[in-house]
C-alpha cells in the first residue's frame, strides 16, 4: 500500500484533460489544445548548437553538484542587467527544473505542520509540494476583480507564529497576473520569508515585471528555461537563496539529484546571452495571440475585467455556465473537441473559471474558439 502522503497528493488536473484529449487524437479525433502551458515554438538555435557542442566536446558528465560556474555566472549576469540586482553564483543552485529546486526548497525550509502561504487560485502543484515536505498550504483569495493581485494587506490576516514563508507567483499560472510593484514591495516588508517563483519572467506584454530581489534578500526564487526560451523537454531550472541555506542545499543536492544534465546546462548559458532576438519574436506573437483570444471570449459573454498581461493564460469566469468547471472542461472536450483546464485544478478559488492557453498556433486558437462559439451556441 502506497504511503499516506502520495496517496492525499491531488491529481494534476490538466494533465487527466491532456490524455483525455490524447486517446481521442488515437481515435482519429482532431483536437485543439488551449489547456497545456508548453511553448509551441522551437528551441532557438543557438541553444540546439550549444546543445550539440557539449555533446561534441564530451560534455556528458558529472559537474558541479550546484551547476557549472559558468552558468551560475550568467544567471547572476541575468539579473543585474535585467532588474538591477547583484546575486553571487554561490547562491545559485542549478537544477533539473524548477519542481527538484521546489522539493528541495521545501525540504530545506519546512519543519512539520509549518505553514506557507498562497494564492487562491494558485498554480496546481504548490499545495502537493508543501504538504509533501509536512507543511500545511494556507489560502489566500484573490478576485478577477482586482486582477487577481494578492494584496500585503490580505496576507497579513493569514499571518501566523507558524508561518514560515510566503510564495508568490508573478506572472502567474493560471490568471496571467503580473504583481505590481506597490504589491511586492508590500509582500517583502511582511516578513516571513518570501519564495517567488519567476518561471514566467520574460513573457509580460504590457508593464514590467519585477522580482522578487529588487526588494529583499530574505527570499527564495524559482526560476528556469522551460517557458521564456521554449525548453521544456530539457528540463533545466535553477534557484537563487538566502547564503545562510547553500551548504544545506548542496547537501540535497548532492544526495538526490547529484546535478542537472552537463549538456543542457551548457545549452542554458547560450539561451540566456545568445536567445534574446528569439525570444522578443516570440513573445511578440504571444501577445498577438493574448490579444485575439482576449476579443474572442469577451465576444462568447466571457466578463475579463482586468485583461491579463503575463505568461500565457486567460482565466475566465464560466459560472454562468456551470458551477462544476471539472465537468464543464471534459464536456468541453467531448463535444467541441477543445482542451481546456478547469478552475478547480488551481485551488477552491479556481472553481468556476477555465484556464485557455495561447501557447498554440493563432490558426489553431483561432479555430478552437470557433468550435466553442458553436459549442456554446453564440
Amino acid at each position: 500500500m502506497a504511503t499516506k502522503r502520495t496517496e492525499d497528493m491531488t491529481s494534476f488536473i490538466v494533465m487527466d484533460v491532456l490524455e483525455k484529449a490524447h486517446d481521442m487524437e488515437r481515435q482519429g479525433i482532431e483536437v485543439i489544445h488551449l489547456e497545456v502551458g508548453e511553448p509551441d515554438f522551437p528551441t532557438p538555435s543557438c541553444v540546439k548548437d550549444a546543445l550539440v557542442r557539449a555533446l561534441d566536446d564530451d560534455s556528458t558528465h558529472y559537474t558541479h553538484s550546484l551547476g557549472i560556474i559558468e552558468l551560475r555566472e550568467a544567471i547572476c549576469e541575468h539579473y543585474f542587467e535585467t532588474y538591477g540586482v547583484h546575486v553571487s553564483p554561490d547562491r545559485v543552485v542549478v537544477t533539473s527544473g524548477t519542481s527538484p529546486a521546489m522539493l528541495s526548497l521545501f525540504s530545506v525550509l519546512i519543519e512539520q505542520d509549518d505553514e506557507v502561504i498562497i494564492s487562491d487560485p494558485h498554480y496546481a502543484c504548490y499545495p502537493n509540494f508543501i504538504r509533501f515536505s509536512g507543511g500545511v498550504p494556507v489560502r489566500v483569495r484573490v478576485n478577477e476583480r482586482d486582477g487577481f493581485q494578492l494584496m500585503a494587506s490580505d496576507i497579513q490576516a493569514k499571518i501566523t507564529e507558524k508561518t514560515r514563508a510566503i510564495f508568490i507567483n508573478s506572472p502567474s499560472n493560471p490568471m496571467g497576473t503580473v504583481l505590481s510593484k506597490e504589491n511586492m514591495m508590500g509582500i517583502a516588508g511582511l516578513g516571513p520569508i518570501v519564495i517567488s517563483d519567476e518561471i514566467y519572467h520574460g513573457l509580460v506584454y504590457e508593464g514590467k515585471e519585477h522580482s522578487i530581489l529588487e526588494f529583499t534578500e530574505n527570499a527564495f526564487v524559482l526560476n528556469g528555461f522551460s517557458k521564456l526560451h521554449a525548453m521544456t523537454g530539457m528540463r533545466l531550472g535553477y534557484m537563487i537563496a538566502p547564503l545562510e541555506y547553500m551548504d544545506t542545499l548542496q547537501k540535497v543536492q548532492q544526495n538526490f539529484f547529484i546535478s542537472a544534465n552537463a549538456m543542457v546546462q551548457k545549452a542554458g548559458i547560450s539561451a540566456l546571452k545568445d536567445s534574446r532576438s528569439d525570444t522578443d519574436r516570440m513573445r511578440t506573437i504571444y501577445n498577438e495571440r493574448r490579444i485575439y483570444m482576449i476579443k474572442r471570449l469577451r465576444h462568447m459573454g466571457f466578463t475579463i475585467p482586468v485583461e491579463p498581461t503575463g505568461a500565457f493564460y486567460v482565466f475566465v469566469n464560466a459560472r454562468h455556465i456551470s458551477e462544476d468547471s471539472y465537468k464543464l472542461a471534459f464536456d468541453i472536450l467531448e463535444k467541441a473537441h477543445v482542451g481546456v483546464t478547469p478552475g478547480i485544478d488551481f485551488g477552491p478559488g479556481g472553481e468556476g473559471f477555465l484556464r485557455f492557453s495561447y501557447a498554440n498556433s493563432l490558426e489553431n486558437i483561432e479555430k478552437g474558439m470557433d468550435r466553442l462559439e458553436r459549442y456554446l451556441g453564440v
